[in-house]
């Protein structure tokens, strides 16, 4: 008929394969780099991901003349097939790689390596890239129903991964990615009668999947054949006990027969230091961490509980029902029956803390969970308490933070959901009237930044619930900078304690005479304060020319900008006044990366763009090419942007980083995928004015979306966690269903142009998705969710109007 090539079965299915794969293994790199490295330099691997396709793209577009037509199933095949190869070739060679250590060095050799690791990261995406490339550019007539197997091997990647991690480990994860990559190279090659590709393909994947048997056995058993080799710069120890899931690496080490000093986030220096106990260290992404402590029902021998900064509230308020946010190893659990309270309700968002706590450890730990005033919540804490009627007297969370990534991405951590304004205000309305709320961080000597902004998220809070005097239900006391534990000497521990009451006159000669008998510092109370910010903040008066003067952001974060740990500004990342300075730390290196990153893809954007041009400037093709770049460049940076302000509005909605990703990710993509599937006759049928009035509807929708969203999490954030994961999938799903038409529009359109133009136009939407990317994280921690998804709203305006101008070009 018109002389383009057809699509079979094989072909859609080898497609659904490798694009499962290679989404799992975008993912499953943020998992596996925020275990090796940091979690700002895991978020990276998400913009190499799609970089390395990008470049796959470009180098279809830029030599014709060797992906021919007549070899494109060749092609697909071997492309798979080497993506499969390079994914295990290229995970070893990283494994082997020390890395950045504690201090997460902006140095130039940091830098370099880092450079050097991504470099060989990102080759078998360029092999994917390849793959994807050729199947969605070279079926003109198919490219809506090939662009929904593509986005449905995406979709079910989300959900194969956690159920991969949820059975054996990381590494073995990354065999499972090439093994299914295989099975792409299989299927292309059977499709195409290819019989070495085929047998190699085959051989391969059967190969791979040995592998994944016999290995995950001796995973189960803690013997795995491969296992990372170095963590954040440091050689990793054979652990006790190691377990990952879609979210998480935890692992214990450690003797439990052996007696070591007693740990403590804020032990008081006058606790005896020969006092000895036995603990066993839980690592989280082998850098936060929890301890085991050995309990056989003896209470005396945890006296040391009672001199740690964290439990100073249980002085005050006895005979208290109990809630802790996060469990961890027990600890806090262990607080509260020391201190003799009445119940205590722990809730952990991770289920494999809670099963390495009282199963796998139980009898060290003394199997808490057994006790009859000890209750155990596999949830998180805000949306759980948000759906209980009970009260307590003290809500209490130490240390709730880490420096992990997220499966949802690194820029999105569960653990910031709860210091928001919006949370604060449910955890004293979850108060009873003597209730107290308690939250402990670290304490910076120069400038305790923590303190600070945990200060302003208790007044404003406060304010919020109609509290008109802050000051009055605010007290905070910290250590003295003299514990070997901390990592920096110019670090201690702070505890802040906000009251639904005011403070007692009993209550605060209490926490003063502790606070004297204990050695710690009270910095701020209705008394007094140890220097006048804090006293300016509990005030709660002029509190905006306050923050705006304030060298780093102390602004209370609220579900709209819940990035508490990043106190650094946007204008400030390259203020090297600033890097110096004990303000930045771990999580403001972050920023920083942030920054250099974002220059970087913004500079690689643009080479993907200029230099195919400047390759091809004598084909006559690419002079009227501007309106389709224009398109394709729109949606890339709309998609992903919007993609990303979803996941991170809905981590706080959902409460929960796996639904995040899953919900998200999944519901998205999968009705993407529907989306464009239903649409591909429409397109046919109907040519560019219907085409055109789909984008209108579009915009539409993103409109209704934007101004609805809010609401729909308003009124259901405290419902059930089936409701919630029913509601975002409802709307997601909506949403989806009409994005998906964009990009098959697209390619129709520059299909009937010229045909050679669509591997440079696939490129191009890779690369500005790769910007993007970087850019909505940017954008939310400048200026909030909602406003990087209403840039994404501009982004597919404009691919409205370019489209139009395309379409007008060409008649």
């Amino acid at each position: 008929m018109n002389g383009n090539l057809i699509a079979k079965k094989h072909t859609y299915a080898g497609l659904f394969m490798v694009t499962l794969a290679n989404l799992m293994y975008e993912i499953l790199l943020t998992r596996i780099f925020s275990v090796t490295m940091w979690y700002h330099f895991a978020f990276m691997a998400i913009s190499i991901a799609l970089f390395g396709m990008t470049l796959g793209a470009i180098i279809v577009y830029l030599f014709p003349s060797y992906f021919t037509k007549e070899k494109v199933h060749y092609h697909l095949s071997l492309s798979a097939l080497v993506f499969a190869l390079l994914i295990v070739v290229s995970f070893i060679m990283h494994l082997n790689m020390p890395h950045s250590g504690f201090t997460a060095s902006t140095s130039t050799k940091s830098l370099l390596l880092i450079f050097v690791n991504y470099l060989y990261i990102a080759v078998p995406f360029i092999f994917g890239g390849i793959n994807v490339c050729l199947a969605l550019t070279r079926f003109p007539d198919q490219i809506g129903k090939l662009y929904a197997a593509d986005l449905s091997g995406a979709a079910v990647g989300c959900i194969a991964l956690i159920c991969v991690l949820g059975i054996t480990d990381g590494p073995t994860a990354v065999i499972v990615v090439a093994f299914l990559a295989c099975c792409g190279a299989t299927l292309y090659a059977y499709e195409g009668a290819f019989k070495i590709l085929l047998r190699g393909s085959i051989v391969t994947a059967l190969l791979f999947a040995c592998f994944v048997i016999i290995n995950t056995v001796f995973v189960h058993k803690q013997h795995p054949l491969i296992q990372i080799k170095w963590a954040k710069g440091i050689r990793e120890e054979k652990p006790l006990y190691e377990k990952w899931n879609s979210f998480s690496r935890i692992k214990v080490i450690g003797d439990p027969q052996t007696f070591i000093p007693s740990f403590g986030w804020g032990l008081s220096s006058t606790y005896p230091a020969d006092n000895h106990i036995r603990e066993l260290q839980l690592n989280i992404d082998s850098c936060a961490g929890t301890v085991l402590t050995a309990f056989d029902g003896n209470l005396n021998a945890l006296e040391h509980l009672k001199y740690d900064i964290t439990n100073i509230v249980h002085y005050i308020r006895h005979n208290a029902r109990v809630f802790i946010i996060g469990t961890g190893g027990g600890r806090d659990i262990l607080a509260a029956l020391v201190f003799q309270q009445q119940s205590v309700v722990g809730v952990e968002i991770n289920k494999d803390i809670i099963e390495t706590v009282n199963g796998r450890f139980g009898d060290f730990t003394g199997h808490l969970d057994t006790l009859p005033n000890v209750t155990f919540i596999n949830d998180e804490a805000r949306s759980y308490l948000g759906r209980q009627k009970n009260t307590f007297d003290i809500i209490q969370a130490s240390l709730i933070d880490t420096w992990a990534a997220s499966a949802s991405g690194a820029f999105v951590l569960a653990e910031n959901s709860i210091y928001t304004v919006e949370a604060w205000k449910l955890f004293i309305e979850h108060l009873t009237p003597r209730g107290i709320l308690t939250f402990s961080r670290w304490y910076y000597k120069d400038i305790p930044h923590e303190m600070y902004r945990l200060t302003a998220l208790a007044t404003q809070s406060l304010m919020q619930s109609g509290i008109q005097n802050p000051s009055e239900h605010i007290v905070i006391v910290k250590t003295l900078f003299r514990s070997t534990f901390y990592y920096d000497p110019s670090m201690s521990v702070g505890t802040i304690l906000v009251s639904r009451e005011p403070f007692s006159s009993a209550d605060l000669t209490t926490i003063e005479n502790i606070a004297k008998k204990m050695q710690f510092d009270v910095a701020l109370s209705p008394r007094g304060a140890i220097d006048a910010t804090f006293e300016a903040i509990a005030s709660g008066i002029n509190l905006g020319e306050l923050f705006r003067a304030f060298p780093i952001n102390i602004t209370a974060p609220t579900d709209d900008s819940p990035f508490f740990f990043n106190m650094l500004r946007m204008r400030d990342i390259f203020n090297r006044d600033l890097w110096d300075q004990e303000v930045v730390r771990i999580n403001y290196r972050a920023v920083v990366i942030l920054g250099i990153l974002l220059i970087t893809v913004f500079v690689l954007t643009l080479l993907c763009i200029i230099v195919p041009l400047m390759l091809t400037a004598k084909n006559a093709l690419t002079k009227n090419a501007l309106p389709l770049l224009l398109y394709f460049a729109c949606i890339g940076f709309g998609f992903i942007i919007i993609e990303i302000s979803q996941m991170q509005r809905l981590i706080v909605f959902l409460g929960h980083p796996t639904y995040s990703l899953s919900v998200v990710l999944f519901s998205l993509l999968l009705s993407m995928g529907i989306g464009s599937y239903v649409s591909q006759d429409i397109i046919n049928t109907f040519k560019n004015t219907f085409n055109m009035l789909l984008l209108l509807i579009l915009l539409a929708v993103l409109v209704a979306f934007g101004l609805l969203t809010p609401v729909a999490i308003d009124e259901f954030h405290t419902s059930s966690s089936i409701v919630r994961i029913g509601v975002a999938i409802g709307i997601l799903s909506f949403l989806g269903l009409f994005m998906g038409t964009a990009f098959p529009i697209g390619m129709k359109v520059a299909s009937h142009r010229s045909a050679s133009l669509t591997p440079w136009l696939w490129g191009i939407n890779g690369a500005t998705s790769v910007c993007g990317s970087v850019v909505a994280v940017a954008i939310a921690l400048a200026s909030g969710i909602s406003t990087s998804f209403w840039v994404g709203f501009v982004f597919y305006t404009f691919a409205f109007c370019s489209c139009g101008w395309a379409i007008k070009g060409r008649s």
